[in-house]
């Protein structure tokens, strides 16, 4: 039985990133609202840990309902290394931005309000959640597509002017939370955000959220690759190269990561057609896990509930018995598109999209692989003993993955359903991670490569022989084939340009 693990370009990223760029960043959300929940979180280890949220008022000022806890919450952190800022806005506090940006008054009042937070509570800078520039985010939200873009640059360089001459130049931190698209204008998003770079420190991309309960169908949360046709069309990859392609710097963008999922109620049996994840659903979105409760939209005037799932709950709730094992009725199916996990209930018709060690490992790897400063998390208590923060760790420690994950197209506990591991659907995806190329040979008399030999192509793969019982392969990195091997008791095999790890023959 072979698991057809294809190398990939990203698997190059973890000792790249690690030469070329240091440390990776690793950005974390606290709620606020979610302090009781944060007792056993690490903060060695997040880079930087935003405090959310600050809520501004339509003067400009702005308040936070942590205030009383601050204090010690931000020297916590410090003594862990990592920084400390407040994140102004989010969802529910993104109702004034548009106007606050637009008046020299308004935006004084606000820079003012965040150089005296910054200084009274020892914080490392500010984290800006506007949701959204000149687009309609929550429905009480005034925005202007004219003038929203324009107007922030104005106010993050009068920012950035304010904390040098305060603190001294760069010793303040400004980052954004930004969409999957750049920022909105009437001839579509930002076609240059460069200028916004020069000023804020890192952008961190909200790649998830992507499908909901909004959608008609079913839907992933946060798809690596979306599938023509179905679903919004964006994705993780597409996210980088929209803002990477508007002249964001790689190196100031962190890539999002969810640590929760989304359920909603389908209409009919998903598992009639188990390689379709885009299935019509109801409108309701059921309550979600044990967290979970009817909120009170106060600008739709109705409550609703989030239908979120964390990845502690599902992991302590009994859903998933392991990090790849669905617990019956629940079946466990693998999308090679969005290349992500999603749950089905026959019983309840609740499906559930979320993302496990498996597609984050993914993630991470080409986020490395393009050069990304880091993740960005939603949220540190949504954990589950470590299981996905020991996947963005990887980022740190280097090296391509040893282990050999499998590909799982169905699971659960009681059943034995599984598709073959090798098996795909026919559909055309809009983009992908770099595929193995052998067009390099450069270096070795013999034809084949050798360790150090020189190497034209980075991101091509070979094995290092071709009898199937050999975990050595070689990569390609900066000129010269490095010497790199399958997880332990996996062989490489090589068919063409295809290359991949799996059990001996």
């Amino acid at each position: 039985m072979r698991f057809n693990f294809i190398l990939t370009a990203a698997g190059l990223a973890l000792s790249m990133a690690a030469e070329v760029l240091g440390k990776p960043v690793v950005i974390g959300y606290y709620p606020s609202w979610k302090r009781a929940q944060m007792a056993g979180v690490d903060y060695s280890k997040y880079t930087h840990v935003n405090l959310a949220f600050g809520i501004p008022t339509s003067s400009g000022t702005f308040s936070f309902d942590g205030d009383w806890f601050l204090p010690q919450t931000v020297t916590d952190i410090h003594s862990k290394g990592a920084k400390a800022l407040l994140s102004v806005g989010g969802w529910t506090g993104s109702n004034f931005f548009s106007n606050i940006v637009k008046n020299a008054g308004s935006r004084s009042t606000m820079i003012s309000s965040m150089v005296n937070y910054v200084k009274t509570n020892n914080l490392d800078g500010i984290d800006i959640d506007w949701e959204y520039p000149g687009r309609l985010g929550n429905n009480c939200n005034v925005y202007d597509i004219t003038n929203d873009t324009p107007n922030f640059l104005t106010f993050l360089k009068e920012l950035r002017a304010a904390f040098d001459s305060n603190f001294g130049s760069r010793q303040k931190l400004i980052t954004l939370a930004v969409r999957i698209e750049p920022f909105d204008t009437p001839s579509g998003y930002a076609s240059d955000v460069s200028e916004f770079a020069k000023v804020v420190d890192y952008a961190n991309l909200m790649q998830y959220d992507i499908n909901g309960g909004w959608n008609a169908d079913t839907g992933p949360n946060a798809p690596f690759n979306f599938e023509s046709g179905k679903g919004l069309q964006a994705s993780f990859v597409s996210a980088i190269d929209a803002w990477t392609g508007s002249g964001w710097p790689a190196n100031q963008l962190t890539a999002g990561i969810a640590f929760y999922g989304r359920s909603t109620i389908a209409k009919g049996d998903m598992t009639k057609d188990p390689n379709n994840q885009y299935q019509p659903q109801e409108s309701v979105v059921p309550l979600g896990d044990s967290e979970d409760a009817s909120w009170y939209d106060a600008c739709a005037g109705s409550t609703a509930n989030s239908g979120v799932w964390m990845w502690k709950h599902l992991r302590d709730q009994g859903v998933l018995p392991s990090t790849s094992t669905a617990a019956a009725p629940w079946v466990r199916q693998w999308d090679p598109v969005s290349q992500t996990p999603w749950l089905f209930n026959p019983s309840t018709k609740q499906f559930i999209s979320y993302d496990d060690p498996q597609s984050l490992k993914i993630k991470v790897d080409y986020a490395a692989s393009k050069g990304l400063a880091g993740t960005m998390i939603w949220s540190m208590n949504m954990d589950y003993n470590g299981e996905l923060m020991n996947v963005i760790q990887s980022w740190q420690t280097g090296g391509p993955s040893t282990s050999t994950p499998t590909t799982p197209t169905s699971s659960t506990t009681k059943t034995t359903n599984t598709m073959p591991a090798t098996s795909t659907k026919t559909t055309t995806a809009t983009s992908s991670v770099p595929q193995p190329s052998t067009t390099s040979t450069g270096g070795n008399t013999g034809g084949g490569p050798v360790a150090g030999g020189s190497c034209s192509s980075t991101g091509s793969y070979q094995c290092a022989d071709t009898t199937g019982r050999n975990p050595a392969y070689f990569l390609c990195l900066y000129g010269k084939w490095m010497t790199q091997s399958c997880g332990s008791g996996t062989a490489c095999y090589q068919s063409g340009s295809s290359v991949s790890c799996g059990w001996p023959s």
